[in-house]
């Protein structure tokens, strides 16, 4: 029994590790690979000619992207297209965007199309875009290349679609759903993104009713490797990430899914998304994604994919894809009460249940969650406060941060271990009762207010049956019990690494929670070891091995820089010039520049806007140079009917990339900026002050026409500004030492010129 015990826990170790080691691919070198399969080889080709430097919309770079995917199409033997204009979408980010398209047509003259998404811009200004998204491309280029080798014939339309300008607010997108013909007629959407450097890809779905008949489909193109569950796609809809595929939803009320990989976060929108820094695995993913989908959906009826019912559904190892509708909902939780209460009935009919011992079961397990639920919620807290630098990684996801993910979870699995072996003189199947009760409340709030997390009763069902299995049983085989207890191992230790590589250090919370949970439906398992301090002993050990790691692993090196950033801020009006940092940690390089802490963020630094609201940190006066401010010319100022309607047109005096315009305290009721309209949504919502950005194309103009109440005072502040501050002849500012990469989602290595404007 002992040996069983023993190699049952060995087993439960294993079944651990194949529940993440089973989410992708293995890549091997298939350069010369049938021209009929998906080639990673030959899609790392275009990831490295599409990343071969920062590519944003008005950087030299994007140019040689677009004319490099022009020619590519062209070799597929594609008739190739262009989408030129301007558009402001959402977010009040005005841009020129140049899509790029090409169409396989199908034999059906009455189909829908399907689409092929990707976008081919970076994000400003130092991101070299090889995750984010030359990865997404390239799988689309290779995925098609070798479909038409294959001398398939479609029954629908094929677009490839690779957008621009998303990184500035999805306006590629908006621009082909609003004014693109081929738009109207589109049926699906493939879209494929990254948000970090490798991992496994998720698969998460966008439709504006239910899920039902994308997931059915889904499941019949039979992709190998999905990794997808309805609880991911419950929380994406209620965060506010979009993706391209998110225009296609909303304003075309078209359907798709989103193929996007997380993990390696901290490469995301920096200098280190690399073609060396891909993931060949992930690549393959992608491409396991996309061939069979794109066979499949080729010829699916598109005119029947929208559905009003939605279903539950979840990856599993060997099933791939498990799915019911939400109908089962309610019953599936109802029974799994109902079961459990026959299960107590039995267990005390028996005498194997004892009310007293399962009462002092609920106190181990509310300690381990409250404990635990303390770790998980403090230690980002304490890592800043202990590794102040950490506050400059922005995304939040450390280049250790994997070894964190297992410190914390290492620390509460020790605590589990710990603590129950302090109540292990209480029989398993009453220590069980406590959990299988917390886990049934948790699966009925889930079944109210979470519906996409319902699969969650299925693995308690397991710890019922094992709860049955203890009652009428002395000495279960510990090979039943880990039977019962694969489907929760299978489900929840993925999550434990998943939440905190998409959202951030700041959700180790889930980590341990996860854990925490995991432990209390393994109960039956661990419940007859008498071990349970060596295991403590055991995972105390590891999150000891691991906090040293991840503490020597805690500083900068040139494998893994630390962010940094400078500007230089120039007001016009007063003349008067500043160094500027976003830095919570001084380096070297920038310390030459900036000395003084900024205790007053608000007072006159109110800067470009920023994905998380970041401030100057320090700022030093400096020298004023001959910085030239764009000209502002009042070409319409009227009143009519109460209504001030004024028109600012907006020349640079300078090669720059970036124009962005703020208002004082004053009701915009519209504004329309190079004949593009914000909308009143927007207008109603507009955070500080900003009215729009204009990312300029070859140093374009910007005209914007305001109306708001002729009793208001407007006053116009510009902020104007090129990435050119370590070119500049001005300037004397040295490169970066390869310690350091620009810090990304802040504006850096700018010039900033600031200039007001009252309309009386």
């Amino acid at each position: 029994m002992k040996f069983s015990r023993t190699l049952s826990l060995i087993l439960l170790c294993i079944a651990a590790y194949y529940s993440i080691s089973s989410l992708m691919p293995k890549y091997h070198e298939d350069s010369h690979a049938e021209q009929t399969e998906f080639s990673v080889d030959k899609a790392l080709k275009h990831v490295k000619e599409l990343s071969k430097e920062t590519h944003s919309v008005g950087f030299i770079g994007h140019k040689h992207v677009r004319s490099y995917l022009v020619k590519a199409l062209k070799e597929l033997g594609l008739e190739t297209y262009t989408q030129e204009g301007q558009t402001v979408g959402d977010w009040g980010n005005l841009s020129t965007a140049i899509n790029i398209m090409a169409k396989i047509p199908g034999s059906d003259p009455n189909g829908k199309s399907l689409v092929l998404l990707s976008h081919y811009d970076s994000n400003p200004h130092s991101s070299l875009g090889a995750s984010d998204a030359a990865s997404g491309v390239a799988t689309i280029l290779e995925g098609v290349r070798a479909y038409l080798a294959s001398n398939k014939k479609a029954k629908n339309d094929i677009i490839l679609l690779f957008t621009d300008a998303e990184e500035l607010g999805l306006n590629g997108a908006d621009l082909f759903v609003r004014e693109h013909p081929w738009a109207k007629n589109v049926g699906l959407v493939l879209n494929f993104e990254a948000r970090g450097s490798g991992g496994p890809s998720y698969m998460l779905i966008e439709t504006n009713r239910g899920n039902a008949k994308l997931i059915q489909e889904f499941t019949k193109a039979h992709p190998k490797y999905p990794v997808t569950n309805s609880l991911a796609y419950s929380i994406y809809k209620l965060l506010p990430n979009d993706t391209d595929l998110t225009v296609f939803r909303e304003k075309g009320d078209i359907d798709g899914f989103n193929f996007a990989f997380i993990d390696d976060h901290f490469d995301y929108h920096t200098a280190l998304d690399t073609y060396e820094r891909l993931d060949k695995k992930t690549l393959k993913h992608q491409g396991t994604y996309l061939m069979p989908l794109l066979d499949h959906f080729s010829n699916a009826d598109l005119t029947n994919v929208k559905s009003l019912t939605d279903y539950v559904y979840f990856n599993f190892p060997l099933y791939n894809m498990v799915s019911y509708p939400f109908d089962w909902i309610w019953p599936l939780f109802l029974g799994g009460v109902f079961i459990f209460f026959i299960v107590l009935t039995i267990g005390f009919k028996k005498s194997t249940l004892n009310a007293l011992e399962i009462a002092k079961g609920f106190l181990p397990m509310l300690i381990t969650l409250l404990v635990n639920g303390a770790i998980g919620y403090f230690t980002w807290s304490a890592l800043q406060w202990w590794y102040p630098w950490y506050r400059d990684i922005l995304h939040g996801f450390t280049y250790n941060g994997h070894d964190y993910i297992w410190v914390v979870a290492l620390l509460a699995l020790t605590v589990c271990f710990f603590v129950y072996n302090r109540f292990k003189f209480l029989k398993t199947q009453n220590l069980l009762i406590a959990p299988i009760a917390l886990w049934l409340v948790l699966c009925g709030l889930t079944a109210y207010y979470l519906k996409g997390a319902s699969f969650f009763i299925l693995p308690v069902f397991g710890a019922i049956a094992s709860l049955y299995v203890l009652i009428n049983q002395e000495k279960p085989s510990p090979f039943i019990l880990l039977f019962l207890a694969l489907p929760a191992v299978f489900l929840y230790v993925p999550f434990i690494k998943m939440f905190p590589v998409g959202l951030g250090l700041k959700m180790l919370v889930a980590a341990t929670v996860f854990v925490t949970l995991l432990y209390f439906l393994l109960v039956p398992l661990f419940g007859n070891s008498g071990h349970k301090m060596r295991f403590a002993v055991l995972s105390v050990t590891l999150f000891l091995i691991f906090s040293i790691k991840a503490h020597l692993n805690s500083s900068y090196s040139p494998e893994h820089p630390k962010p940094s950033s400078l500007l230089y801020v120039l007001n016009s009006d007063t003349q008067q010039a500043q160094w500027a940092t976003y830095d919570n940690v001084l380096t070297h390089w920038n310390s030459q520049f900036v000395k003084d802490k900024n205790d007053s963020p608000e007072t006159g630094l109110k800067t470009i806007s920023s994905k998380y609201n970041t401030s100057f940190t320090y700022v030093t006066p400096t020298e004023v140079k001959a910085i030239p401010a764009p000209e502002i010319l009042v070409t319409q100022d009227s009143i009519i009917e109460n209504t001030k309607q004024v028109t600012l047109c907006i020349y640079p005096n300078r090669n720059v990339n970036r124009l962005e315009l703020f208002t004082n305290d004053v009701k915009i009721t519209r504004a329309i900026v190079n004949d593009q309209e914000l909308t009143e949504a927007y207008l109603a919502q507009r955070n500080g002050g900003r009215l729009f950005t204009h990312h300029i194309t070859d140093n374009a103009y910007t005209e914007v026409k305001i109306e708001y109440n002729a009793s208001s005072k407007l006053e116009v502040t510009l902020y104007e500004a090129s990435n050119d501050l370590l070119e500049h002849e001005l300037f004397t500012v040295p490169d970066r030492p390869i310690d350091e990469i620009p810090m990304p989602f802040v504006l850096n290595d700018a010039i900033l010129v600031v200039k007001k404007i009252k309309i009386e």
